[in-house]
Protein backbone atom coordinates (compact mmCIF):
# COMPACT_ATOMS: atom_id res chain seq x y z
CA UNK A 1 0.00 0.00 0.00
CA UNK A 2 1.04 3.88 -1.02
CA UNK A 3 1.75 6.01 1.87
CA UNK A 4 -1.07 7.94 -0.08
CA UNK A 5 -2.80 5.20 0.23
CA UNK A 6 -2.38 4.34 3.81
CA UNK A 7 -3.37 8.13 4.14
CA UNK A 8 -6.26 7.82 2.44
CA UNK A 9 -7.56 4.67 4.66
CA UNK A 10 -6.55 6.51 8.05
CA UNK A 11 -9.14 9.11 7.27
CA UNK A 12 -11.80 6.88 6.17
CA UNK A 13 -11.35 4.88 9.74
CA UNK A 14 -10.63 8.00 11.95
CA UNK A 15 -14.82 9.34 10.12
CA UNK A 16 -15.91 6.40 10.83
CA UNK A 17 -14.61 6.10 14.90
CA UNK A 18 -15.87 9.63 15.18
CA UNK A 19 -18.97 8.39 13.40
CA UNK A 20 -19.88 5.67 16.49
CA UNK A 21 -18.56 7.71 19.09
CA UNK A 22 -21.04 10.43 18.45
CA UNK A 23 -23.82 8.20 17.99
CA UNK A 24 -23.22 5.92 21.13
CA UNK A 25 -21.39 5.96 24.52
CA UNK A 26 -18.75 3.99 25.85
CA UNK A 27 -16.69 3.53 29.03
CA UNK A 28 -13.40 3.78 29.65
CA UNK A 29 -11.58 1.50 27.21
CA UNK A 30 -9.76 -1.53 29.56
CA UNK A 31 -7.16 -3.92 28.44
CA UNK A 32 -5.69 -6.92 29.39
CA UNK A 33 -6.37 -8.56 33.39
CA UNK A 34 -8.25 -5.37 33.69
CA UNK A 35 -11.17 -6.12 31.37
CA UNK A 36 -11.16 -9.51 31.94
CA UNK A 37 -12.13 -8.62 35.82
CA UNK A 38 -14.55 -6.27 34.25
CA UNK A 39 -16.97 -9.10 32.34
CA UNK A 40 -16.37 -11.56 35.43
CA UNK A 41 -13.43 -13.32 34.84
CA UNK A 42 -14.99 -15.70 32.93
CA UNK A 43 -13.42 -19.20 33.56
CA UNK A 44 -15.90 -21.12 31.15
CA UNK A 45 -16.45 -20.38 27.41
CA UNK A 46 -18.54 -20.84 25.17
CA UNK A 47 -16.34 -21.07 21.33
CA UNK A 48 -17.46 -19.51 18.23
CA UNK A 49 -18.93 -22.06 16.19
CA UNK A 50 -20.37 -20.85 12.85
CA UNK A 51 -24.37 -21.40 12.29
CA UNK A 52 -24.25 -23.36 15.85
CA UNK A 53 -23.35 -20.40 18.32
CA UNK A 54 -26.65 -18.52 17.46
CA UNK A 55 -28.81 -16.54 20.37
CA UNK A 56 -30.72 -19.01 21.57
CA UNK A 57 -27.78 -21.38 21.97
CA UNK A 58 -26.07 -19.30 24.38
CA UNK A 59 -28.80 -18.17 26.17
CA UNK A 60 -29.17 -22.30 27.19
CA UNK A 61 -25.63 -22.63 27.70
CA UNK A 62 -25.15 -19.30 30.13
CA UNK A 63 -28.09 -21.39 32.20
CA UNK A 64 -25.45 -24.25 32.48
CA UNK A 65 -22.28 -22.46 33.26
CA UNK A 66 -21.02 -20.38 30.60
CA UNK A 67 -19.70 -17.48 31.70
CA UNK A 68 -18.80 -15.93 28.10
CA UNK A 69 -19.72 -16.81 24.89
CA UNK A 70 -18.63 -15.48 21.47
CA UNK A 71 -20.83 -15.15 18.28
CA UNK A 72 -20.67 -17.05 15.16
CA UNK A 73 -18.03 -15.97 13.09
CA UNK A 74 -18.60 -13.45 10.75
CA UNK A 75 -17.21 -12.76 7.37
CA UNK A 76 -15.93 -8.91 8.10
CA UNK A 77 -16.13 -7.48 4.33
CA UNK A 78 -19.75 -8.85 3.99
CA UNK A 79 -20.89 -7.65 7.21
CA UNK A 80 -19.40 -4.41 6.29
CA UNK A 81 -20.81 -4.24 2.97
CA UNK A 82 -23.72 -6.09 3.09
CA UNK A 83 -27.20 -5.39 4.89
CA UNK A 84 -28.92 -8.77 3.79
CA UNK A 85 -25.92 -9.84 5.52
CA UNK A 86 -26.09 -8.16 8.65
CA UNK A 87 -29.94 -8.86 9.44
CA UNK A 88 -29.41 -12.33 8.63
CA UNK A 89 -26.14 -13.02 10.58
CA UNK A 90 -27.54 -10.09 13.77
CA UNK A 91 -31.04 -9.92 14.37
CA UNK A 92 -32.16 -6.57 15.43
CA UNK A 93 -28.53 -4.27 14.51
CA UNK A 94 -30.55 -2.00 12.36
CA UNK A 95 -32.80 -1.29 15.35
CA UNK A 96 -30.20 -1.26 18.13
CA UNK A 97 -31.26 -4.62 19.50
CA UNK A 98 -27.87 -5.85 18.78
CA UNK A 99 -27.31 -9.58 20.36
CA UNK A 100 -29.85 -10.79 23.13
CA UNK A 101 -29.56 -6.95 24.61
CA UNK A 102 -28.43 -7.03 28.32
CA UNK A 103 -28.82 -11.19 29.05
CA UNK A 104 -26.08 -11.57 26.42
CA UNK A 105 -23.20 -10.49 28.27
CA UNK A 106 -20.81 -10.33 28.26
CA UNK A 107 -20.56 -11.05 24.77
CA UNK A 108 -17.37 -10.98 22.25
CA UNK A 109 -18.29 -10.97 18.38
CA UNK A 110 -15.72 -12.83 15.67
CA UNK A 111 -14.97 -11.98 12.56
CA UNK A 112 -12.70 -13.85 10.07
CA UNK A 113 -10.52 -10.86 8.21
CA UNK A 114 -7.92 -10.01 6.03
CA UNK A 115 -8.38 -6.61 5.52
CA UNK A 116 -7.87 -3.91 8.04
CA UNK A 117 -10.42 -1.72 6.79
CA UNK A 118 -13.45 -3.85 6.51
CA UNK A 119 -12.65 -5.29 9.78
CA UNK A 120 -12.81 -1.79 11.49
CA UNK A 121 -16.11 -1.32 10.15
CA UNK A 122 -17.71 -4.10 11.24
CA UNK A 123 -16.37 -4.27 14.44
CA UNK A 124 -17.47 -0.97 14.71
CA UNK A 125 -20.82 -1.70 13.97
CA UNK A 126 -21.11 -3.88 16.87
CA UNK A 127 -18.60 -2.19 19.42
CA UNK A 128 -22.24 -0.73 21.31
CA UNK A 129 -23.41 -4.18 21.65
CA UNK A 130 -20.55 -6.34 22.64
CA UNK A 131 -17.87 -6.15 24.89
CA UNK A 132 -15.19 -7.01 22.44
CA UNK A 133 -14.59 -7.92 18.94
CA UNK A 134 -12.10 -11.05 18.35
CA UNK A 135 -10.27 -11.98 15.01
CA UNK A 136 -10.69 -15.50 13.76
CA UNK A 137 -7.10 -16.70 13.28
CA UNK A 138 -7.18 -20.41 13.79
CA UNK A 139 -10.39 -21.73 11.27
CA UNK A 140 -9.13 -24.91 9.47
CA UNK A 141 -11.60 -24.99 6.79
CA UNK A 142 -10.99 -25.44 3.37
CA UNK A 143 -13.18 -22.34 2.90
CA UNK A 144 -10.81 -20.40 4.78
CA UNK A 145 -8.22 -21.27 2.38
CA UNK A 146 -10.00 -19.74 -0.34
CA UNK A 147 -10.74 -16.93 1.19
CA UNK A 148 -7.27 -16.55 3.31
CA UNK A 149 -8.49 -16.15 6.55
CA UNK A 150 -8.42 -17.97 9.57
CA UNK A 151 -5.60 -20.21 10.30
CA UNK A 152 -4.53 -19.63 6.54
CA UNK A 153 -3.14 -16.45 7.66
CA UNK A 154 -0.43 -18.29 10.46
CA UNK A 155 2.34 -17.39 7.90
CA UNK A 156 1.20 -13.67 7.33
CA UNK A 157 2.39 -12.25 10.56
CA UNK A 158 2.71 -8.43 9.16
CA UNK A 159 -1.41 -8.75 8.15
CA UNK A 160 -2.15 -10.59 11.31
CA UNK A 161 -0.40 -7.61 13.14
CA UNK A 162 -2.23 -5.01 11.20
CA UNK A 163 -5.36 -6.69 11.74
CA UNK A 164 -5.00 -6.46 15.51
CA UNK A 165 -3.39 -3.37 15.87
CA UNK A 166 -5.76 -1.05 13.80
CA UNK A 167 -8.83 -2.43 15.90
CA UNK A 168 -6.39 -1.59 19.22
CA UNK A 169 -5.95 1.76 18.03
CA UNK A 170 -9.38 2.66 16.84
CA UNK A 171 -12.15 0.57 18.38
CA UNK A 172 -13.36 1.22 21.18
CA UNK A 173 -13.66 -1.38 23.21
CA UNK A 174 -11.54 -4.20 23.57
CA UNK A 175 -9.56 -6.51 20.57
CA UNK A 176 -8.78 -10.40 21.51
CA UNK A 177 -7.95 -13.47 19.19
CA UNK A 178 -7.86 -16.83 18.62
CA UNK A 179 -4.93 -18.62 17.03
CA UNK A 180 -3.82 -22.38 16.76
CA UNK A 181 -0.28 -24.08 17.26
CA UNK A 182 2.96 -24.35 15.03
CA UNK A 183 4.11 -27.87 15.09
CA UNK A 184 7.49 -26.00 16.69
CA UNK A 185 6.46 -25.04 20.30
CA UNK A 186 9.14 -22.09 20.19
CA UNK A 187 7.56 -20.83 17.27
CA UNK A 188 4.07 -21.33 18.73
CA UNK A 189 5.46 -18.68 21.48
CA UNK A 190 7.16 -16.59 19.38
CA UNK A 191 3.75 -16.25 17.49
CA UNK A 192 1.49 -15.68 20.73
CA UNK A 193 3.99 -12.85 21.80
CA UNK A 194 3.82 -11.08 18.37
CA UNK A 195 -0.32 -11.27 18.67
CA UNK A 196 -0.25 -9.62 22.09
CA UNK A 197 2.17 -7.08 21.08
CA UNK A 198 -0.26 -6.29 18.28
CA UNK A 199 -3.02 -5.12 20.84
CA UNK A 200 -4.60 -8.52 21.80
CA UNK A 201 -6.32 -8.16 24.92
CA UNK A 202 -7.31 -11.83 25.55
CA UNK A 203 -5.64 -14.75 23.70
CA UNK A 204 -7.60 -18.29 23.28
CA UNK A 205 -5.17 -21.00 21.96
CA UNK A 206 -6.29 -23.95 20.30
CA UNK A 207 -3.81 -26.69 20.86
CA UNK A 208 -4.17 -28.18 17.28
CA UNK A 209 -2.41 -27.64 14.33
CA UNK A 210 -4.09 -26.48 11.43
CA UNK A 211 -4.19 -29.78 9.59
CA UNK A 212 -5.48 -31.58 12.61
CA UNK A 213 -9.70 -31.24 11.14
CA UNK A 214 -12.56 -33.97 10.52
CA UNK A 215 -11.43 -37.51 10.84
CA UNK A 216 -7.85 -36.46 11.60
CA UNK A 217 -8.49 -34.10 14.66
CA UNK A 218 -6.69 -35.82 17.32
CA UNK A 219 -5.30 -34.78 20.83
CA UNK A 220 -4.99 -31.04 21.79
CA UNK A 221 -1.03 -30.72 22.70
CA UNK A 222 -1.86 -28.67 26.48
CA UNK A 223 2.00 -28.69 26.62
CA UNK A 224 1.75 -25.75 23.76
CA UNK A 225 -0.86 -24.00 25.74
CA UNK A 226 1.14 -23.98 28.80
CA UNK A 227 4.34 -22.78 27.52
CA UNK A 228 2.20 -19.88 25.58
CA UNK A 229 0.55 -19.10 28.98
CA UNK A 230 3.94 -18.86 30.51
CA UNK A 231 5.36 -16.33 27.85
CA UNK A 232 2.59 -13.85 27.79
CA UNK A 233 0.14 -14.59 30.69
CA UNK A 234 1.75 -12.20 32.82
CA UNK A 235 0.44 -9.58 29.80
CA UNK A 236 -2.83 -10.40 29.20
CA UNK A 237 -5.22 -13.74 30.16
CA UNK A 238 -4.79 -17.11 27.99
CA UNK A 239 -8.01 -19.61 27.96
CA UNK A 240 -6.80 -22.29 26.90
CA UNK A 241 -9.15 -24.79 24.17
CA UNK A 242 -9.26 -28.58 22.67
CA UNK A 243 -9.52 -31.73 24.55
CA UNK A 244 -13.07 -30.78 27.14
CA UNK A 245 -15.04 -33.86 26.76
CA UNK A 246 -16.10 -34.17 29.88
CA UNK A 247 -17.04 -31.63 33.21
CA UNK A 248 -14.36 -32.87 34.65
CA UNK A 249 -11.61 -31.90 32.02
CA UNK A 250 -12.53 -28.62 32.26
CA UNK A 251 -10.39 -28.97 35.95
CA UNK A 252 -8.08 -30.95 34.52
CA UNK A 253 -7.10 -28.35 31.52
CA UNK A 254 -6.91 -25.36 34.32
CA UNK A 255 -4.33 -27.41 36.19
CA UNK A 256 -2.14 -28.50 33.37
CA UNK A 257 -2.19 -25.18 31.36
CA UNK A 258 -2.48 -23.01 34.09
CA UNK A 259 -4.50 -21.01 32.11
CA UNK A 260 -7.11 -18.56 32.92
CA UNK A 261 -10.20 -20.06 31.83
CA UNK A 262 -11.46 -23.09 28.99
CA UNK A 263 -12.98 -22.64 26.18
CA UNK A 264 -15.48 -25.53 24.98
CA UNK A 265 -16.74 -25.72 21.25
CA UNK A 266 -17.64 -29.33 19.89
CA UNK A 267 -17.91 -30.77 23.20
CA UNK A 268 -20.68 -28.58 24.30
CA UNK A 269 -22.40 -29.10 21.16
CA UNK A 270 -23.23 -32.37 22.30
CA UNK A 271 -23.73 -32.01 25.97
CA UNK A 272 -24.42 -28.21 26.39
CA UNK A 273 -24.30 -28.42 30.10
CA UNK A 274 -20.49 -29.48 29.84
CA UNK A 275 -19.82 -26.66 32.68
CA UNK A 276 -21.81 -28.40 34.99
CA UNK A 277 -21.46 -31.10 36.99
CA UNK A 278 -23.37 -34.73 35.99
CA UNK A 279 -25.15 -36.02 32.70
CA UNK A 280 -28.40 -34.57 31.99
CA UNK A 281 -30.98 -36.22 30.05
CA UNK A 282 -30.35 -35.32 25.75
CA UNK A 283 -34.83 -35.08 25.75
CA UNK A 284 -34.35 -32.41 28.85
CA UNK A 285 -31.83 -29.90 27.10
CA UNK A 286 -33.81 -30.80 23.98
CA UNK A 287 -37.16 -29.17 25.29
CA UNK A 288 -34.90 -26.51 26.90
CA UNK A 289 -33.62 -25.59 23.93
CA UNK A 290 -37.01 -25.72 21.75
CA UNK A 291 -38.42 -23.56 24.08
CA UNK A 292 -35.58 -20.44 23.84
CA UNK A 293 -35.98 -21.21 20.00
CA UNK A 294 -39.80 -20.80 19.97
CA UNK A 295 -39.68 -17.49 21.85
CA UNK A 296 -36.35 -16.30 19.84
CA UNK A 297 -37.79 -17.50 16.73
CA UNK A 298 -34.59 -19.17 15.79
CA UNK A 299 -33.69 -20.58 12.23
CA UNK A 300 -34.85 -24.26 11.36
CA UNK A 301 -31.65 -25.05 10.16
CA UNK A 302 -29.95 -24.16 12.86
CA UNK A 303 -33.00 -25.70 15.45
CA UNK A 304 -32.14 -29.35 13.27
CA UNK A 305 -28.65 -29.10 13.70
CA UNK A 306 -28.45 -28.87 17.24
CA UNK A 307 -30.85 -31.80 17.90
CA UNK A 308 -29.04 -34.15 15.81
CA UNK A 309 -26.03 -33.37 18.17
CA UNK A 310 -27.93 -33.59 21.61
CA UNK A 311 -29.80 -36.67 20.27
CA UNK A 312 -27.11 -38.33 18.46
CA UNK A 313 -26.24 -41.64 21.50
CA UNK A 314 -29.71 -41.74 20.86
CA UNK A 315 -30.82 -41.92 17.40
CA UNK A 316 -28.29 -44.58 16.95
CA UNK A 317 -30.89 -46.73 18.57
CA UNK A 318 -33.42 -45.21 17.72
CA UNK A 319 -32.80 -44.99 13.75
CA UNK A 320 -36.69 -44.68 12.65
CA UNK A 321 -36.77 -41.22 14.36
CA UNK A 322 -33.47 -40.50 12.60
CA UNK A 323 -35.15 -39.79 9.18
CA UNK A 324 -38.30 -37.91 10.65
CA UNK A 325 -36.25 -35.09 11.96
CA UNK A 326 -34.20 -34.90 8.95
CA UNK A 327 -37.71 -34.53 7.21
CA UNK A 328 -38.64 -31.76 9.91
CA UNK A 329 -39.26 -28.34 8.27
CA UNK A 330 -41.04 -26.89 11.15
CA UNK A 331 -40.51 -26.44 15.58
CA UNK A 332 -44.13 -28.25 15.65
CA UNK A 333 -42.17 -31.08 13.59
CA UNK A 334 -39.47 -31.22 15.86
CA UNK A 335 -41.23 -30.84 19.03
CA UNK A 336 -43.19 -33.95 17.63
CA UNK A 337 -39.72 -35.97 16.98
CA UNK A 338 -38.66 -34.93 20.67
CA UNK A 339 -41.62 -36.21 22.22
CA UNK A 340 -41.35 -39.42 20.87
CA UNK A 341 -37.44 -39.95 21.68
CA UNK A 342 -38.39 -38.85 24.90
CA UNK A 343 -41.36 -41.45 25.17
CA UNK A 344 -38.64 -44.23 24.12
CA UNK A 345 -35.81 -42.85 26.26
CA UNK A 346 -37.81 -43.09 29.50
CA UNK A 347 -39.32 -46.20 28.59
CA UNK A 348 -35.39 -47.14 27.85
CA UNK A 349 -34.09 -45.73 31.20
CA UNK A 350 -37.01 -47.36 33.37
CA UNK A 351 -35.66 -51.15 31.52
CA UNK A 352 -32.22 -50.50 32.51
CA UNK A 353 -33.73 -49.41 36.51
CA UNK A 354 -35.50 -52.86 36.61
CA UNK A 355 -33.23 -54.80 35.34
CA UNK A 356 -30.41 -53.95 37.65
CA UNK A 357 -28.11 -52.28 35.32
CA UNK A 358 -25.67 -50.27 36.51
CA UNK A 359 -23.48 -47.69 34.34
CA UNK A 360 -21.63 -45.98 37.68
CA UNK A 361 -17.55 -46.27 37.45
CA UNK A 362 -17.88 -47.73 34.03
CA UNK A 363 -15.18 -47.20 31.81
CA UNK A 364 -13.58 -48.75 28.67
CA UNK A 365 -10.29 -49.52 27.90
CA UNK A 366 -9.12 -45.99 27.29
CA UNK A 367 -10.53 -45.00 30.75
CA UNK A 368 -13.53 -43.12 29.25
CA UNK A 369 -17.11 -43.10 30.88
CA UNK A 370 -19.45 -45.38 29.37
CA UNK A 371 -22.92 -43.90 28.99
CA UNK A 372 -26.30 -44.62 28.64
CA UNK A 373 -27.81 -43.69 25.03
CA UNK A 374 -30.91 -41.73 26.79
CA UNK A 375 -27.60 -38.43 28.44
CA UNK A 376 -25.66 -35.82 26.63
CA UNK A 377 -22.44 -37.08 26.02
CA UNK A 378 -19.41 -36.56 23.72
CA UNK A 379 -18.73 -37.63 20.26
CA UNK A 380 -15.52 -39.68 19.45
CA UNK A 381 -14.81 -39.62 15.64
CA UNK A 382 -13.21 -43.00 14.00
CA UNK A 383 -9.78 -41.78 13.18
CA UNK A 384 -8.93 -42.17 8.92
CA UNK A 385 -6.72 -45.08 8.39
CA UNK A 386 -2.87 -44.39 7.68
CA UNK A 387 -2.47 -43.35 4.80
CA UNK A 388 0.11 -45.82 3.09
CA UNK A 389 -1.31 -48.86 4.70
CA UNK A 390 -4.99 -47.85 3.44
CA UNK A 391 -2.55 -48.12 -0.26
CA UNK A 392 -0.65 -51.07 0.50
CA UNK A 393 -3.94 -53.22 1.26
CA UNK A 394 -5.90 -51.90 -1.78
CA UNK A 395 -2.31 -52.89 -4.00
CA UNK A 396 -2.43 -56.10 -1.90
CA UNK A 397 -6.76 -56.60 -2.72
CA UNK A 398 -5.47 -56.31 -6.84
CA UNK A 399 -2.87 -58.18 -6.48
CA UNK A 400 -5.14 -61.18 -5.24
CA UNK A 401 -8.14 -60.19 -7.63
CA UNK A 402 -5.47 -60.27 -10.45
CA UNK A 403 -3.86 -64.14 -9.35
CA UNK A 404 -7.73 -65.44 -8.48
CA UNK A 405 -8.73 -64.13 -12.39
CA UNK A 406 -5.24 -65.88 -13.54
CA UNK A 407 -6.38 -69.36 -11.85
CA UNK A 408 -9.61 -69.22 -13.14
CA UNK A 409 -8.53 -69.04 -16.42
CA UNK A 410 -5.89 -71.76 -15.98
CA UNK A 411 -8.80 -74.38 -14.68
CA UNK A 412 -11.41 -73.04 -17.36
CA UNK A 413 -8.43 -74.11 -20.39
CA UNK A 414 -7.32 -77.19 -18.83
CA UNK A 415 -11.56 -78.37 -19.15
CA UNK A 416 -11.75 -77.54 -22.18
CA UNK A 417 -15.45 -78.03 -22.71
CA UNK A 418 -16.89 -76.56 -19.30
CA UNK A 419 -19.78 -74.75 -19.63
CA UNK A 420 -20.44 -71.28 -18.74
CA UNK A 421 -22.59 -72.35 -15.85
CA UNK A 422 -20.15 -74.76 -14.44
CA UNK A 423 -17.52 -72.22 -14.97
CA UNK A 424 -19.33 -69.75 -13.19
CA UNK A 425 -19.39 -72.31 -9.90
CA UNK A 426 -15.98 -72.03 -10.03
CA UNK A 427 -16.24 -68.76 -8.79
CA UNK A 428 -19.23 -68.32 -6.75
CA UNK A 429 -19.59 -70.21 -3.43
CA UNK A 430 -22.93 -71.97 -3.63
CA UNK A 431 -25.17 -72.06 -0.15
CA UNK A 432 -23.73 -75.46 0.84
CA UNK A 433 -20.01 -73.94 0.81
CA UNK A 434 -21.12 -70.60 2.03
CA UNK A 435 -20.47 -70.49 5.99
CA UNK A 436 -23.45 -68.93 8.13
CA UNK A 437 -21.85 -65.39 7.99
CA UNK A 438 -21.72 -65.56 4.44
CA UNK A 439 -25.35 -67.26 4.08
CA UNK A 440 -26.27 -63.76 6.67
CA UNK A 441 -24.95 -61.23 4.61
CA UNK A 442 -26.25 -62.51 1.21
CA UNK A 443 -29.39 -62.46 3.03
CA UNK A 444 -28.97 -58.98 4.57
CA UNK A 445 -28.13 -57.99 1.21
CA UNK A 446 -31.14 -59.12 -0.23
CA UNK A 447 -33.28 -57.46 2.36
CA UNK A 448 -31.69 -53.90 2.11
CA UNK A 449 -32.54 -53.97 -1.67
CA UNK A 450 -35.48 -54.90 -1.33
CA UNK A 451 -36.31 -52.55 0.95
CA UNK A 452 -35.25 -49.77 -0.62
CA UNK A 453 -36.51 -50.37 -4.42
CA UNK A 454 -38.20 -47.61 -6.20
CA UNK A 455 -41.98 -48.10 -5.56
CA UNK A 456 -43.06 -47.44 -8.67
CA UNK A 457 -46.28 -49.56 -9.70
CA UNK A 458 -45.12 -50.40 -13.01
CA UNK A 459 -41.98 -51.82 -11.72
CA UNK A 460 -38.85 -49.72 -11.56
CA UNK A 461 -35.52 -51.75 -10.50
CA UNK A 462 -33.60 -48.72 -8.70
CA UNK A 463 -33.79 -47.84 -5.49
CA UNK A 464 -35.31 -44.99 -3.60
CA UNK A 465 -33.82 -41.94 -1.96
CA UNK A 466 -34.30 -42.37 1.67
CA UNK A 467 -35.98 -38.78 1.89
CA UNK A 468 -38.33 -39.63 -0.67
CA UNK A 469 -41.83 -38.75 0.43
CA UNK A 470 -42.65 -41.24 -2.04
CA UNK A 471 -40.55 -44.13 -1.51
CA UNK A 472 -39.56 -43.50 -5.48
CA UNK A 473 -36.25 -42.54 -7.36
CA UNK A 474 -35.48 -39.46 -8.69
CA UNK A 475 -36.91 -40.07 -12.20
CA UNK A 476 -40.35 -42.29 -10.88
CA UNK A 477 -40.84 -39.60 -8.15
CA UNK A 478 -40.95 -36.40 -10.06
CA UNK A 479 -43.24 -38.57 -12.56
CA UNK A 480 -45.52 -39.56 -9.94
CA UNK A 481 -45.50 -35.50 -8.50
CA UNK A 482 -47.00 -34.36 -12.07
CA UNK A 483 -49.80 -37.16 -11.72
CA UNK A 484 -50.55 -36.14 -8.73
CA UNK A 485 -50.15 -32.46 -8.94
CA UNK A 486 -48.15 -32.44 -5.66
CA UNK A 487 -44.71 -31.01 -6.23
CA UNK A 488 -43.18 -31.05 -2.42
CA UNK A 489 -40.79 -34.07 -2.01
CA UNK A 490 -38.13 -32.51 -0.56
CA UNK A 491 -34.89 -34.33 -2.84
CA UNK A 492 -36.95 -34.33 -5.76
CA UNK A 493 -38.55 -30.67 -5.68
CA UNK A 494 -39.81 -29.75 -9.04
CA UNK A 495 -39.37 -25.77 -8.60
CA UNK A 496 -40.65 -24.33 -11.62
CA UNK A 497 -44.20 -26.42 -10.69
CA UNK A 498 -43.79 -25.33 -7.29
CA UNK A 499 -43.50 -21.87 -8.49
CA UNK A 500 -46.50 -21.95 -11.11
CA UNK A 501 -48.92 -23.45 -8.66
CA UNK A 502 -48.23 -20.04 -6.22
CA UNK A 503 -48.68 -18.01 -9.49
CA UNK A 504 -45.37 -16.54 -9.14
CA UNK A 505 -44.32 -17.50 -12.62
CA UNK A 506 -46.12 -18.39 -15.67
CA UNK A 507 -46.39 -22.34 -16.68
CA UNK A 508 -43.19 -23.79 -17.67
CA UNK A 509 -42.97 -27.22 -19.69
CA UNK A 510 -39.52 -27.54 -20.19
CA UNK A 511 -37.50 -30.36 -18.73
CA UNK A 512 -34.21 -27.42 -18.57
CA UNK A 513 -36.76 -26.07 -15.80
CA UNK A 514 -36.98 -29.14 -13.39
CA UNK A 515 -34.33 -28.96 -10.31
CA UNK A 516 -33.85 -30.78 -7.49
CA UNK A 517 -33.65 -28.66 -4.00
CA UNK A 518 -31.70 -30.09 -0.95
CA UNK A 519 -33.09 -30.42 2.31
CA UNK A 520 -32.83 -27.06 4.24
CA UNK A 521 -30.18 -26.83 6.88
CA UNK A 522 -28.53 -30.04 6.60
CA UNK A 523 -24.67 -29.77 6.99
CA UNK A 524 -22.62 -31.93 4.96
CA UNK A 525 -19.94 -33.62 7.43
CA UNK A 526 -21.71 -33.48 10.60
CA UNK A 527 -24.34 -35.41 12.59
CA UNK A 528 -26.99 -32.51 11.37
CA UNK A 529 -26.51 -34.62 8.07
CA UNK A 530 -26.37 -37.98 9.54
CA UNK A 531 -29.49 -38.59 7.49
CA UNK A 532 -29.10 -36.86 4.03
CA UNK A 533 -25.27 -37.35 3.76
CA UNK A 534 -25.23 -41.86 4.02
CA UNK A 535 -21.31 -40.53 4.97
CA UNK A 536 -21.46 -38.97 7.89
CA UNK A 537 -23.92 -41.50 10.04
CA UNK A 538 -26.22 -44.34 7.71
CA UNK A 539 -24.94 -47.68 9.03
CA UNK A 540 -21.82 -46.47 10.73
CA UNK A 541 -20.30 -48.55 13.68
CA UNK A 542 -19.65 -47.45 16.82
CA UNK A 543 -15.75 -47.74 16.98
CA UNK A 544 -13.91 -49.82 18.82
CA UNK A 545 -12.21 -47.78 22.17
CA UNK A 546 -8.87 -48.22 21.20
CA UNK A 547 -9.02 -46.70 17.75
CA UNK A 548 -11.33 -43.92 19.64
CA UNK A 549 -10.39 -40.12 18.70
CA UNK A 550 -10.44 -37.01 20.67
CA UNK A 551 -12.52 -33.95 19.04
CA UNK A 552 -12.56 -30.68 21.01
Amino acid sequence: MTNKAKEDAEKRNAAAVAKCLAEHTFPPKLSGWEFFKSIGSPKHVIAPMVDQSELAWRVLSRRYGADLCYTPMFNAKLFAKEIKYRDEHWAGLKDGLGGGGPNDRPLIVQFCANDPEYLLQSALLVAPYCDAVDINLGCPQHIARRGHYGSFLMEDWPLISSLISTLHKNLPIPVTAKIRVFPEAEKTVEYAKMVVAAGAQILVVHGRLREMKGHLTGVADWEKIRLVREAVGHLVPVIANGNILYHEDVANCIEKTGCAGVMSAEGSLYNPAIFTPGHPESWRLAEEYLTICDELDTKIAYVRGHLFKIFRPSLNVHVDLRSELGLANSREAMWEVTRKLKERLIEDEEKSRQSGESFEECKDEQGFPILPHWVAQPYFRQPMPPQEAKKDEIQEQDSNAAAATASTKRSADESGHRDSEDHTNTTVKSKKTMSEAERNRVKNKKAKYAATKCQNEKGCNNAFSGTCSFHRCRGCCRLYQREIERYDCPPHAIRSMQKEVQGRLPRVDSDEAIGGVALEGMIVGSSAASFVTPAVEGEEQEPKPAERCLIL
